[in-house]
């Protein structure tokens, strides 16, 4: 194993450009499990389960509640879980300690904002499904994304019996309707300016990585996940130079034929492994 970790680290070292591509099993690793019925989820989430009858956090982002009130409560009380720490978890702190000093993008599913929590740049992160801290439009009426943090923060202290008061309900700025948070949970789920902007900052440095020594470190990603694992593959056969570096657990660890010879495939908790890779560094 402690070869494995050393070539990791020579091949961070020596690279032109890192693409770090990251979903639930990253998130998993730092103690947050949004598809599981946990201890946690049962804790914090428990009269939601009783209430609606889903069984993870995952069901409760697309579960139709009721009313607004309902629904503000669910949200802003994910939004509390996710960002209730007022710095990163030892996991994020030890992959910035990783890359802090490459040339690097990341590309995540996750929506917990624990990437920029963590001191990764916002002009070096693309989030495709969007960031639980950030407001939108239900009805998508213009291009613009709203902060949310000062009142999911209130609605989150101050609701009762499941519900948050009706005066700290958002409303859009612009029409006055009903908000939602900002990811991707139905199709009013904005590609707005920013959104765009993030995308084409991951193209181009895709595209000024061609021919160049690039790692594709893939933490956390489902077999399922193709939205960003199929890109992450294709781009490591397709240059001569690229090296695939997966980090996940039993089978959702997968190297195909195609990119063996040129994968390094580590199968265990992610945070040991970071952990002892920061360590060896």
């Amino acid at each position: 194993m402690e070869e494995k970790y050393n070539k990791i680290l020579t091949k961070i070292e020596e690279a032109d450009g890192i693409i770090i591509g990251a979903s639930n099993g990253l998130s998993i690793s730092e103690g947050i499990h949004i598809f599981a019925e946990n201890e946690d989820f049962l804790e914090i989430f428990g009269d939601f389960r009783e209430n609606y009858g889903f069984r993870s956090i995952i069901q409760g982002c697309f579960f139709p509640f009721p009313s607004e009130e309902e629904k503000w409560a669910f949200f802003s009380r994910m939004y509390n879980y996710f960002l209730y720490r007022d710095e990163a978890s030892p996991v994020m702190k030890n992959l910035h300690e990783l890359v802090k000093d490459k040339n690097f993008f990341v590309v995540t599913s996750n929506i917990d904002d624990h990437f920029s929590q963590a001191g990764f740049p916002m002009e070096r992160l693309f989030e495709i499904e969007g960031n639980c801290r950030n407001l939108q439009c239900s009805h998508g009426c213009c291009d613009q994304i709203y902060p949310g943090d000062e009142v999911l923060s209130k609605m989150a202290e101050q609701q009762e019996n499941g519900k948050v008061p009706l005066d700290l309900i958002p409303t859009c700025p612009n029409c006055g309707g009903p908000m939602q948070v900002h990811i991707e949970v139905d199709r009013n789920f904005l590609r707005d300016e920013s959104w765009q902007r993030s995308y084409q900052a991951y193209q181009d440095f895709i595209e000024n990585a061609y021919g160049k020594k690039l790692v594709l470190l893939e933490l956390g990603v489902g077999a399922r996940n193709q939205l960003i694992k199929a890109p992450l593959m294709k781009l490591t056969n397709a240059e001569i130079h690229a090296t695939y570096i997966t980090l996940n657990k039993g089978r959702e660890l997968y190297i195909p034929d195609a990119i063996a010879a040129k994968s390094i495939g580590i199968d265990g908790d992610i945070a040991k492994v970071l952990q002892q890779l920061v360590e060896m560094k």
